[in-house]
């Protein structure tokens, strides 16, 4: 992990920037060592080296973050001998100083702990080994220099923590960000769906129920009956079309709404239920179809959003048997048990051909059984068709939504 660069403005590369440290860094010791020179002199040979190594101790600054312990050794190695060779005794420890602190915050904690010790122990051999009266460094620096190392240390792991730190938050962040977006588009995908079954069930199965009955009243009238038999037939048609077609307006407002006004609450309760299922059996009744309900157990008030998912299932179901099964005759069974309600719609038709899958229809009532914890069959009987679905009376509080 490299070190940020925002301490420069965070608009110039890591590269450019340690270009930069390591220009300021021997801008300064080039200057101290051309104010000393003014009073002290040494051999000309002395000097060369002097300024080579102060040469090469800061222009490896300028690889500090790529190669760190690299650097750092080789800036101890200028150090180590420049102070003994040099006369001026020029500040080019700022150098090995900054690429120990480069090592720690880049991660190489122990090989900047070695280093360390290796100065340390280097130095205090070195003064050790002076005779009486030349030691360059007392005890007091040799302790100040050993709480100066440390201190480099621990300042580059504490950098080295918070800069891990800061990238965790920011790749957390980046992760709930990316989680809320999924959300959201997987509830915008869910309201989608949901939105298509409703206007698929309000109006498959008024528009199945209104081509039913017009084309029953256009087969009789094609029959040219007596002239008062075909306007009572007519009259009749016309009138449970326009039942039809009022009831599909009316949940089809109830649906729409929702979308008409976002900045508002939802419907408190659905615009239809198993309450209206009297008049949904009319109403299949009338395209000619005669529908027998059973009821067993006793019904207890269901959740809106559990009631409506029953009711669209009979209704699909209904819309089916009108529209492709030939039917004449069909079954609604109601079975209240303790935990569950159990749906059952059968007829006497064709049924479903065995090759063809399932309509869009039947997978809609699956998926709306499921979504409550529930579960949903169709298929083929000796007698005809038979949808079977199971709806617990217990869910939980996210099933609802």
């Amino acid at each position: 992990m490299a070190l940020p660069s925002r301490a420069l403005g965070g608009r110039v590369s890591p590269r450019a920037a340690d270009a930069a440290v390591a220009l300021v860094v021997a801008l300064v010791v080039v200057v101290w060592v051309l104010v000393q020179s003014r009073h002290t002199t040494e051999s000309p040979v002395r000097t060369l080296l002097g300024w080579a190594l102060i040469a090469a101790g800061c222009g490896a600054l300028c690889f500090r973050r790529r190669a760190p312990v690299t650097v750092a050794v080789v800036t101890l190695a200028a150090c180590a001998v420049y102070y003994p060779l040099s006369a001026y005794d020029g500040p080019l420890m700022i150098a090995f100083a900054l690429a120990l602190y480069t090592t720690a915050a880049e991660g190489r904690f122990a090989a900047a702990v070695a280093l360390a010790a290796v100065t340390l122990l280097a130095v205090g051999l070195g003064e050790i080994r002076q005779r009486p009266g030349h030691r360059q460094i007392d005890d007091t620096s040799l302790a100040m220099l050993a709480g100066w190392l440390i201190s480099l240390v621990a300042i580059g792991r504490a950098q080295r923590t918070r800069t891990a730190y800061l990238h965790e938050v920011e790749q957390r962040a980046l992760a709930a960000e990316r989680e809320q977006e999924a959300r959201a588009r997987q509830s915008a995908t869910e309201e989608r769906l949901r939105i298509a079954r409703e206007v698929h069930d309000v109006l498959g199965h008024s528009i199945s129920l209104i081509n039913v009955q017009s084309g029953a009243v256009l087969h009789r009238l094609s029959k040219r009956p007596d002239p008062e038999v075909a306007l009572a037939a007519a009259e009749e048609a016309l009138r449970a079309v326009r039942a039809t077609s009022k009831d599909a307006l009316r949940e089809l407002r109830s649906t729409l709404g929702v979308l008409r006004r976002a900045d508002e609450a939802a419907p408190t309760a659905p615009a239809s239920g198993l309450g209206l299922l009297g008049e949904l059996v009319a109403r299949a009744g009338a395209a000619g179809l005669d529908v027998r309900t059973e009821v067993t157990g006793a019904p207890v008030p269901l959740p809106p959003p559990l009631d409506l998912a029953a009711y669209r299932i009979v209704q699909e179901s209904l819309t089916n048997v009108t529209r492709h099964s030939g039917a004449r005759t069909a079954l609604v069974s109601l079975d209240w048990g303790p935990r569950e309600l159990r749906l059952r719609i059968e007829d006497d038709g064709e049924g479903a051909p065995e090759a063809e899958p399932l309509g869009s229809g039947i997978r809609g009532m699956a998926e709306r059984a499921r979504a409550f914890g529930g579960e949903l069959t169709a298929a083929n009987t000796a007698a005809g068709f038979r949808v079977d679905a199971r709806l617990p009376l217990t869910v939980s509080e996210g099933d609802l939504r």
